[in-house]
């Protein structure tokens, strides 16, 4: 397939790219390079990938972009509680008024799938640390960036079941992991580097529940639906993730010092955080056969490697945090 990413110079971007090169399509990634775009050297000189810079947003390049494509992956975004607070007109212009707009082009121009980076914070807090929340669960967004993920799910969602497109949401658990974008505002990655550089950690509200995924497995998930009969994924909307992969920060924290092999954690408890879920991720599993192939304790590890390798000049370098 000719495939566009939009905001393929990102953390899961980066990560999807090569893999979908290797697997034979060509992929074209949209990305204003808000963060830089050296995570796309890696794939630069392969004949099936082409970049364009251009901003969601401005409707002559996205319309530019989706010329000969059979397939979005739609990732550019505002990323995260922090970002979006920070500035939520551009939250909002970019992550709801921008997707609305790319969905309305994808369908003049009878686009055959679009997938969705949607996120498990849709969920909010499910108020009992003993049951899970699943696609059928209500959904109480807490946040702007959640509040703007379930409108534009629920656009997705709305579309007649006659429409060309094959729209499908994913609900992606809290990535984790080594990615030619690095992070270091993510949970398990930011508790690794903290621990290493500075030998302690200081967890806000250590008893709230959240699911992890490898960026990789996130990946492995959007080429799973790109690649799946139309009639398993149409309008359906599917968490990501691996039930067992459900941890609270405590134990995330406990993780990382046992990795780690030294340091002391502090438990600050709060109770303000709103977020607080555990995710069943059976249904991607059942209808897609889809099963993660990493773990919590390899992104530790993983990300501890690297940044024990020094091949990372500067930890503190802002491209690295959203």
């Amino acid at each position: 397939m000719n495939i566009l990413i939009t905001g393929g110079a990102g953390y899961i971007g980066s990560t999807l790219t090569p893999m979908l090169l290797a697997q034979g399509h060509y992929v074209r990634v949209l990305d204003a390079l808000l963060f830089g775009g050296h995570s796309l050297l890696g794939v630069w000189g392969d004949p099936a990938f082409e970049f364009q810079r251009g901003d969601v947003r401005d409707n002559t390049a996205v319309r530019t972009a989706l010329d000969g494509m059979d397939a979005v992956v739609h990732l550019a975004a505002i990323v995260g509680d922090p970002a979006c607070s920070r500035r939520p007109e551009l939250a909002r212009e970019t992550n709801l008024n921008a997707s609305l707009s790319l969905l309305d082009e994808c369908r003049r121009r009878r686009v055959g799938a679009l997938v969705f980076a949607s996120t498990c914070s849709n969920y909010g807090r499910m108020g009992n640390g003993a049951s899970f929340v699943d696609e059928q669960s209500p959904l109480a967004p807490v946040s702007l960036y959640a509040e703007t993920k379930v409108l534009f799910e629920q656009a997705l969602l709305d579309l007649s079941a006659d429409e060309f497109i094959c729209a499908t949401p994913l609900r992606f658990a809290t990535v984790y992991g080594v990615s030619p974008r690095m992070r270091f505002d993510l949970t398990v990655n930011e508790f690794t580097r903290d621990m290493i550089l500075q030998g302690r950690l200081t967890i806000f509200g250590e008893q709230f529940w959240r699911p992890y995924i490898h960026v990789r497995d996130a990946a492995r998930a959007i080429m799973m639906v790109l690649s799946s009969d139309p009639a398993k994924v149409r309008r359906q909307v599917f968490n990501v993730g691996c039930s067992d992969q459900n941890f609270q920060k405590r134990q995330i924290a406990e993780m990382v010092r046992e990795r780690v092999g030294c340091g002391t954690v502090e438990y600050v408890h709060r109770n303000e955080d709103p977020r607080d879920y555990r995710v069943n991720f059976e249904k991607i599993s059942t209808q897609l056969g889809f099963r993660t192939t990493r773990h919590v304790e390899f992104g530790i590890r993983e990300v501890a490697d690297l940044i024990r390798s020094q091949v990372m000049p500067s930890l503190d370098d802002p491209t690295l945090r959203n």
